[in-house]
């Protein structure tokens, strides 16, 4: 049967109990007691949306994806299942490349098509003893083609989400196919847990099979906030409380909306449109208004402080001014324009994904990085491929090593389907 992915996912979750959309899957109908004159085997169903794809990135035809899957779910009906072992997986490699040449595919346009793009096009493919020869040169495997990166480092804020602050229907698509081939997807934001965790579950993608959850990963507020396996806490800093003091004594003074951040909270002094919007648009909790500056910093640790105003008040007034004043103790960053923020001297977004790497025992050359502004740079330095979107920041063009589409474009899923697989 050909089918969608829609389709084939349903299938796979009702079959394997897995959520995601696959390639080919076999269901074995064979029934030994039954006497019928015919060898009953069962049903390979194969995505010809997964399949148009992956035959795109290998550099053959759809309709030679298709044959190669065919073989693949023959086999399975046969008794075969690469997923027991390594010795399995050698074994069945070795009847999928006995079956095809028996067919004659080789050298007419279809294995050679796949190989070349293997050997020639896409040096991540992992290439074993297991895999034969053709004239004296090794060939890479078949079919079992390995993503570029192992993990994809995204922001959210003019990155992941568009500028109305939502994750697009392509952009969720993008996500949950490299999340289905093995990517861990892996955010890294300015914001806090529960407002990536609220985005994104507009778009199926927060919860146990998703992007993100309150058990997974992460890089939250500018990196001062991380988290490990299983959503530990592995990391916090937290601002100095004379800074946070002197700021909201600003804030009153001059009436300019101040939000601190702790943790999964967000407080304030007094109520402002501005900061409502925090909640409304940028998905964040909303905001706890406080009895007094003294009540507010002496009652919880605070990891950063936003200021909201216009576009020309961060520029000519509040940074300017904040950066003297906090110098030495507390450094400045605007991840948005209409918003300065203060926060631990040292403090970035690549700290914590470095942090990330050395508790996974991962290498940066094993990472895709994905962001716009210039709180992103040091991360984008860091990754392998760092893609910073159109739309971003001078700072983040400049260090980065390709400039997608904008986020009102789609950015992420171009980068997602050019870069990662």
């Amino acid at each position: 049967m050909l089918c969608n992915d829609d389709f084939i996912r349903k299938l796979n979750k009702d079959w394997r109990e897995e959520d995601h959309a696959t390639d080919v899957l076999s269901m074995s109908q064979h029934i030994p007691e039954l006497d019928i004159p015919i060898l009953m085997m069962g049903d390979v169903v194969i995505s010809v949306e997964t399949a148009a794809r992956q035959a795109e990135e290998r550099g053959h035809t759809l309709l030679d994806e298709i044959r190669i899957l065919m073989v693949h779910g023959l086999l399975h009906l046969l008794g075969f299942d690469h997923e027991i072992s390594d010795e399995a997986e050698e074994e069945m490699e070795k009847e999928e490349e006995c079956v095809l040449k028996s067919l004659g595919w080789i050298g007419k346009g279809l294995i050679k098509s796949a190989y070349d793009a293997v050997t020639e096009g896409n040096p991540q493919i992992e290439v074993t003893d297991a895999e034969v020869l053709r004239d004296g040169k090794k060939e890479g495997k078949l079919r079992y083609y390995k993503p570029k990166f192992s993990f994809i480092f995204c922001d959210m804020d003019g990155t992941l989400l568009n500028s109305k602050s939502q994750v697009t229907p392509r952009t969720a698509k993008a996500l949950k196919e490299a999340v289905s081939r093995g990517v861990k997807v892996v955010i890294a934001t300015g914001k806090t847990r529960p407002a990536a965790i609220r985005a994104l579950q507009m778009v199926d993608l927060a919860g146990k099979d998703g992007v993100i959850s309150e058990f997974s990963p992460g890089v939250f507020l500018q990196g001062l906030l991380v988290y490990g396996r299983q959503g530990r806490q592995i990391c916090r800093s937290n601002l100095d409380k004379n800074v946070c003091r002197e700021a909201f004594m600003y804030s009153l003074e001059h009436n300019i909306p101040l939000v601190a951040f702790s943790q999964d909270r967000c407080l304030t002094l007094f109520d402002h449109p501005l900061i409502d919007s925090l909640h409304t648009i940028y998905h964040e909790p909303k905001a706890e208004v406080m009895p007094s500056v003294d009540h507010l910093v002496a009652s919880i640790d605070i990891q950063k402080l936003l200021f909201y105003d216009t576009i020309e008040g961060i520029n000519t007034t509040l940074r300017p001014y904040w950066a003297e004043v906090v110098s030495g103790r507390a450094s400045v960053i605007q991840a948005q324009p209409d918003m300065l923020e203060i926060v631990p001297p040292g403090t970035s977004k690549g700290n914590g994904v470095t942090m990330l790497l050395d508790h996974f025992g991962i290498t940066a050359k094993e990472i895709m990085a994905i962001g716009d502004g210039e709180n992103d740079v040091e991360m984008l330095q860091i990754a392998s491929l760092g893609v910073a979107l159109s739309n971003g920041s001078g700072k983040a063009k400049a260090v980065a090593d390709v400039i997608g589409v904008s986020n009102d474009e789609d950015g992420v899923a171009e980068a997602i389907y050019k870069y990662a697989f």
